[in-house]
């Protein structure tokens, strides 16, 4: 997706690759293992760190979870990345054979609804005063929040071509850049 959107992409693997990066997705898969691999790899201080620093970062589905302050139904011992004031529970919609698409109204993003594709997704619970609810479903239950640089949404908007979030994440990521590049003295 953000190939096709023009951006340069770098799978972060690594502390060193994660330094060559101005922004970073945290995709969907499973919360659990993304935190044990980044604790294994060395990389969840520096996320951490860049997250205080204001790098913008999109957790889409399980990127969610990683970019909530508080999360219920973890594992034992499974903890977040923390930065968005938001109480998320894991897989929140059931199985994977309970999946389901949804139109979305996300004023945020425009007038046109956004499509939405949810597999186990987690929903938030509490949107705290720091965050902002940008959608949620017709029953009331909050699927994407921002805060800051950091978005955060419950579905897979790749898999229905919905490039909005994208470029709404590549945006603050030119900005962001833009302002470093204004505070660091050129040579």
């Amino acid at each position: 997706m953000l190939e096709r959107l023009g951006a340069e992409v770098v799978r972060v693997r690594r502390p060193e690759e994660f330094a060559t990066v101005g922004g970073l997705v945290i995709p969907g898969g499973e919360s659990s293992v993304i935190d044990k691999l980044t604790r294994i790899f060395g990389l969840r201080e520096p996320i951490r760190d860049a997250i205080a620093e204001g790098m913008p970062m999109l957790g889409t589905c399980a990127g969610l979870i990683m970019l909530a302050d508080t999360i219920t139904d973890a594992i034992d011992g499974q903890q977040t990345f923390g930065g968005i004031d938001v109480v998320v529970r894991r897989n929140a919609f059931g199985r994977q054979v309970e999946s389901f698409e949804a139109s979305l109204d996300v004023p945020a993003l425009g007038p046109e609804p956004v499509r939405a594709t949810f597999i186990r997704g987690p929903v938030v619970e509490t949107v705290g005063s720091d965050a902002t609810e940008l959608a949620a479903l017709a029953d009331g239950r909050v699927v994407a929040v921002e805060q800051g640089n950091l978005l955060g949404i419950s579905f897979h908007p790749e898999l229905d071509g919905e490039t909005r979030f994208h470029r709404r994440f590549l945006k603050r990521v030119a900005e962001q850049s833009a302002l470093i590049g204004q505070r660091i003295p050129s040579r």
